[in-house]
């Protein structure tokens, strides 16, 4: 009666991470501060209440699951200016889809690039290890068997795509790629983009580039993406599907918005999926979405946050735990020896709810696990409360 595949799902992370602190209260008389989620705390473009307020009378009309003409070319726009494309390069009719958050994009990616084996063994879909749980759950579902490539400190944190054996690429079908990564905030350089995406094409399989954290770069120049690489290898945009967010680049992960650019063919699939399957954002949602994606002042602002959160990091751990001052995103990738021992003592002892780096990551088939040693930080507090929950964190361990 029920779909077999279910059982090959695990308990998700954050359930993972209920079971082991719920069960406990923190022994000290101090504020909690919660750095296990990634839910930025950094406010919204104020704009936004107000066009949601202003289409109050708009809550009857069922929305189109292709969104509005003006929000799907407030997004081809955004992408050509972002990544410097050609004029005409985008079409926002056919080659752009507003999705309700990255999250319903890459689930429903792998139902468009997987075909099940009707025998022999499964298609691979391949994926970095750590990773987003949406990656999995997608991947199972649509039938295909995961394939976790280590990406760790040796790798500068990223997947060694030499060391693929010839045959697992023959088998994939579908590749998840998150640049910046999540959680070590590590970012792909053009040739690496350049490279995976060549072993998309010669291999026929299709390349999704998570890049919901784009806009949290720290470097002097903005972090690659798919579309550079699909720009300098010509091609269109044949194989990649490259989704991005405004739930990071606008801290607004309760608008639910976030787009997909893909070929013409594949964003054809992938609506043609979404007219059965989607609920679609709001007509005011949509409306507040193509502000969004029209002005830079306050992705300026909020990078500009996360900046003077980095720094006041550098200063309390600096020399610790193996710090290091990622190029993108909004964590901390910290080795404190067991990931999980230290989130039970910093909840306990010091109010501070983490993440251990094991509960995103699978097992190597000798049983050991990569991020065993590490908690991911999520840096997404005001300035005042995340330097008093680093310092607890740097006293207590």
């Amino acid at each position: 009666m029920l779909n077999a595949r279910l059982a090959e799902l695990t308990d998700h992370t954050f359930r993972r991470l209920a079971a082991l602190l719920d069960p406990v209260q923190p022994r000290i008389n101090l504020p909690p501060v919660n750095l296990s989620v990634g839910t930025p705390s950094h406010k919204p473009p104020p704009f936004v209440a107000e066009i949601v307020a202003r289409k109050r009378d708009d809550w009857n009309e069922y929305p189109a699951y292709f969104g509005t003409s003006e929000l799907r070319k407030a997004c081809a726009d955004w992408v050509t200016r972002r990544y410097k494309l050609p004029a005409g390069m985008i079409d926002p009719d056919k080659m752009i889809v507003p999705v309700a958050g990255t999250r319903e994009g890459l689930y429903m990616a792998a139902t468009v690039a997987v075909t099940p084996s009707l025998g022999g063994p499964k298609p691979l879909a391949l994926m970095p290890n750590p990773f987003y749980q949406v990656y999995i759950g997608a991947s199972v579902m649509a039938g295909a068997e995961p394939a976790f490539l280590p990406a760790t400190k040796a790798t500068g944190f990223l997947p060694d795509l030499d060391v693929v054996p010839e045959a697992t690429w023959k088998r994939t079908q579908i590749f998840y790629m998150c640049s910046p990564a999540n959680p070590q905030g590590s970012v792909a350089s053009l040739d690496y983009l350049k490279k995976l995406l060549g072993l998309a094409r010669k291999h026929d399989f299709l390349l999704v580039t998570d890049e919901c954290y784009s806009e949290l770069y720290y470097t002097p120049e903005p972090a690659p993406g798919g579309l550079d690489a699909a720009k300098a290898l010509s091609g269109g945009l044949d194989n990649i599907l490259v989704m991005h967010s405004l739930s990071k680049r606008s801290s607004s992960p309760g608008l639910r918005m976030g787009i997909a650019t893909g070929s013409p063919k594949t964003i054809a699939m992938l609506n043609r999926l979404r007219a059965y399957s989607c609920a679609a954002s709001p007509l005011a949602v949509m409306e507040a979405a193509t502000e969004c994606w029209k002005d830079e002042t306050h992705v300026e602002e909020m990078r500009a946050h996360y900046r003077r959160i980095y720094a006041m990091s550098e200063r309390v751990l600096k020399g610790r735990f193996g710090y290091y001052r990622p190029d993108g995103g909004f964590y901390l990738w910290l080795d404190v020896g067991n990931g999980e021992e230290a989130a039970k003592r910093l909840w306990t002892e010091a109010a501070v709810r983490v993440l251990p780096g094991s509960y995103m990551t699978r097992d190597n088939p000798d049983g050991s696990n990569d991020s065993h040693r590490y908690i991911r930080v999520a840096m997404v507090g005001d300035l005042e409360s995340t330097e008093a929950a680093l310092t607890r964190m740097a006293k207590l361990l």
